[in-house]
């Protein structure tokens, strides 16, 4: 089926959804932006106007391309549209995954067995995420990171590039784990963890 797809957000992270949006046989129709000042042309498509342009499109599937958890959340709370769930064809997915509505999952990631993930989630480039886990709504597995078997992520978790977090672990809703981080044990209080092994260093 052919999509038609409006991104929300006209950045580098738009630009890696757009090539997954193509790739999958389905059509950007064009990005939304509040940075908009004028129409113009974003990645080979259209930059029409500001994020609640949204109310024009009411036809298309929309995506928010944009990092940040929390403008996800707020993005994803306000908007009244049908949300499109973008997987790139590379990706290693096991049949009993279950991926919420509007989470991106880039290129040669693995989600394997009986995993749960999110809506609004980010699966990013090469990141692994094992067997029977459950990842949060609006969390962020960055490039190259490692979620372990029968590991919980909360809400709005992001785990940094290149980190890792142990099997049979629980991290709590709103945690930011450190590029190239180890946890080693459950995490019960939000905040910014780094190091190895992963020690607190900013309370929420």
């Amino acid at each position: 089926m052919d999509k038609r797809v409006v991104i929300i957000g006209a950045g580098g992270h738009g630009k890696v959804i757009a090539d997954i949006v193509r790739k999958s046989g389905d059509t950007v129709e064009c990005f939304l932006d509040d940075a908009y000042t004028g129409d113009t042309e974003f990645y080979g498509s259209k930059l029409i106007g500001k994020a609640e342009k949204y109310k024009e499109l009411s036809d298309c599937y929309f995506i928010i391309a944009i990092g940040n958890n929390g403008i996800r959340e707020r993005i994803s709370n306000t908007f009244n549209c049908k949300w499109y769930t973008a997987v790139h064809p590379s990706a290693q997915i096991s049949d009993s995954v279950k991926i919420g509505e509007g989470t991106c999952v880039m290129a040669n990631a693995v989600i394997n067995a009986d995993t749960v993930v999110g809506k609004h989630a980010i699966v990013n480039t090469g990141s692994i995420i094992e067997h029977d886990c459950k990842i949060g709504d609006y969390c962020h597995i960055s490039p190259g990171a490692t979620v372990c078997g029968v590991t919980a992520l909360g809400k709005s978790v992001w785990v940094g590039a290149g980190a890792t977090v142990r099997n049979v672990l629980t991290v709590c809703d709103n945690v930011t784990i450190g590029i190239g981080a180890a946890v080693v044990k459950s995490i019960t209080k939000s905040g910014t963890y780094i190091g190895v092994p992963a020690k607190i260093v900013k309370e929420d």
